[in-house]
């Protein structure tokens, strides 16, 4: 069973939610996809982050900024239970996908991570072809019928079609850096996800591939729910529709459109951070 068999399958969570502001709601937000409710992880004894809640829409693209080590990443690793992965790591509270907690016991690790696909600040490429890199997530899944079609739609959707489609038997690691990262879009996309998380997708790249990347995750967003984490501001201000400040502590300071964030901030700390007095 799927994870989103398994969601529609099992009852609602309705309790309330407490936003950023402090203000409780009963009703989710209609377009609301991703929900966190009052997260607290721990490394140890050291927290990483403390009671962050906020809602984030479906088919748009969120924002995570803020100063190195404030609990971005480690967030964005929250959604897919990436931190399960690490022994030390302890998380609390609720993490809601479609007002389903992905913590609950009866979620499958494995099946959420096909619906919640993950790219990294690295291009990590598989030592394979490149059709064989967009196919393997659809292999796995049994999911290989019209499999020459899927890796086509897949390759087109990241923008990567146009320059491969003649050397799709060749490796994905002779590609350069932008185009290894589109590949890797690519092959995240590949198994229909509803949501795309990324690490710095573009902080290793040149600004032309950056460029492309920025102009690719707009695209996606037509068709995912796009969560992207970056250091660059300016970036941040071009691409996302609301923006989440997380600051030193693991705290989510603020949260808001993003023009907003970045034009009219309503905490001293985040328009302190935007305009570079720290950070």
């Amino acid at each position: 069973m799927s994870y989103k068999e398994e969601s529609t399958q099992t009852e609602s969570i309705t309790q309330p939610r407490t936003t950023v502001e402090g203000e409780t709601t009963s009703e989710p937000m209609a377009d609301t996809i991703l929900e966190s409710r009052n997260l607290n992880v721990f490394y140890g004894e050291d927290q990483a982050l403390r009671d962050i809640s906020f809602e984030m829409p479906e088919q748009k693209v969120t924002a995570l900024i803020g100063p190195s080590g404030c609990g971005k990443s480690t967030f964005l690793r929250c959604i897919n239970r990436m931190n399960d992965l690490i022994d030390s790591c302890r998380v609390e509270g609720d993490l809601l996908l479609r007002n389903k907690n992905v913590y609950d016991d009866d979620v499958d690790p494995v099946a959420l991570r096909r619906t919640v696909g993950m790219v990294f600040q690295e291009p990590n490429p598989f030592p394979k072809s490149i059709y064989d890199n967009v196919a393997y997530g659809l292999r796995v899944q049994d999911k290989d019928d019209n499999l020459d079609e899927k890796v086509e739609q897949s390759l087109k959707r990241a923008a990567l079609w146009d320059e491969v489609k003649d050397q799709l038997d060749s490796s994905g690691l002779d590609l350069s850096g932008g185009q290894q990262q589109r590949l890797c879009i690519a092959r995240a996309i590949a198994t229909d996800p509803e949501v795309i998380l990324m690490d710095e997708p573009a902080s290793a790249l040149d600004p032309v591939a950056t460029s492309q990347i920025e102009d690719l995750i707009e695209d996606l967003a037509r068709d995912y729910t796009v969560v992207v984490v970056t250091h660059n501001m300016q970036q941040a201000a071009r691409i996302s529709d609301k923006t989440a400040v997380f600051l030193t502590g693991g705290e989510l300071v603020e949260y808001d459109d993003t023009q907003k964030i970045f034009e009219n901030p309503e905490n001293q700390r985040v328009e302190d951070y935007i305009t570079g007095k720290f950070g």
